[in-house]
């Protein structure tokens, strides 16, 4: 864990409603493919009891200790709980690993947790003063400072429109292309600032978020990958891991995320689709967990 953090305060998000949709009963096989600070694993531990099996991957090692600490995974009996630093892209191979064929449950959390954000040395959070490097597994891919001292110009426009939907992307990737010429953008705040001297001052001066907003979710989520793991996840992984008869919870938290799992759980020879529309959190839950304002929950039955 960095800096002087060493409990989570990330809230599971819609927690009761994940639950119940789950439908879940002991001694099945469920799998939280973005396991966090295991806040939604505790619970779906105690519905399976000693005889279920929970799965827990995270790609990222900072979670992935907080959730061995929160859930207590070592203090189970053996079988019961299983962790891994793995993408849910990659389930098939720890399915292998644990002599799993298939499962009966699977929860993605598509969303950035508040630890992740008030991580410093990866730079996250508008405040946070490390390196931009925005990868969930420092071990793989590309830091996001170097996709912004290496892309071209057009690379990097293309990549705030497609994964920001950011209207001044164009402007933005030309600023952000003259700046390193004589400075490199290697924090948060260089990115911040680079961003607001790009975009139109009645723009900015309208600007009801950080104007940089859609810029560091673009960078993210190329740095990551976010987008072709979840499409992987969608189009051959779930059909493969998931029993018929069972289920698949995810919560996405922007549209590039929840039209894909929208358009996945409208293939009936596939999915029998619970959720025509999202489930949303409600208006007390937004109170005491802001960040759960734009969830959606989709839930679907492998036919």
């Amino acid at each position: 864990m960095s800096g002087d953090q060493k409990r989570p305060i990330h809230l599971p998000v819609m927690l009761r409603k994940v639950i119940e949709q789950l439908d879940l009963s002991p001694g099945l096989v469920v799998v939280d493919g973005t396991v966090g600070a295991g806040g939604h694993s505790q619970h779906i531990l105690q519905k399976i009891g000693a005889e279920g099996t929970l799965i827990g991957l995270d790609r990222d090692a900072m979670m992935l200790n907080f959730a061995r600490e929160q859930i207590g995974c070592d203090q189970l009996p053996s079988g019961q709980c299983h962790l891994r630093q793995s993408s849910y892209a990659a389930l098939p191979a720890v399915l292998e690993e644990l002599k799993l064929n298939q499962i009966d449950r699977i929860l993605l959390d598509l969303g950035l947790s508040s630890d992740q954000l008030s991580d410093d040395a990866r730079g996250f959070g508008f405040e946070s003063t490390g390196e931009l490097d925005l990868r969930f597994d420092t071990r793989t891919g590309i830091p996001a400072w170097k996709l912004l001292e290496t892309l071209s110009e057009s690379e990097l426009s293309e990549i705030m429109e497609k994964y920001g939907e950011e209207r001044f992307s164009q402007r933005i990737a030309s600023q952000l292309v003259k700046q390193r010429k004589t400075s490199p953008i290697r924090t948060a705040a260089q990115l911040i600032k680079a961003v607001e001297q790009a975009i139109p001052s009645k723009a900015l001066a309208s600007a009801r978020k950080n104007p940089a907003t859609r810029v560091f979710q673009a960078l993210r989520i190329a740095a990551n990958q976010e987008l072709e793991q979840l499409e992987t996840m969608l189009d051959s992984v779930l059909p493969q891991v998931l029993k018929a008869g069972g289920r698949a919870a995810i919560i996405s938290f922007h549209s590039l995320e929840d039209r894909l799992v929208k358009q996945a759980f409208k293939n009936k020879t596939l999915w029998k689709n619970l959720t025509a529309k999202p489930m949303i959190a409600t208006q007390a839950e937004q109170r005491v967990n802001p960040r759960c304002r734009t969830a959606k929950l989709r839930v679907a039955i492998r036919t």
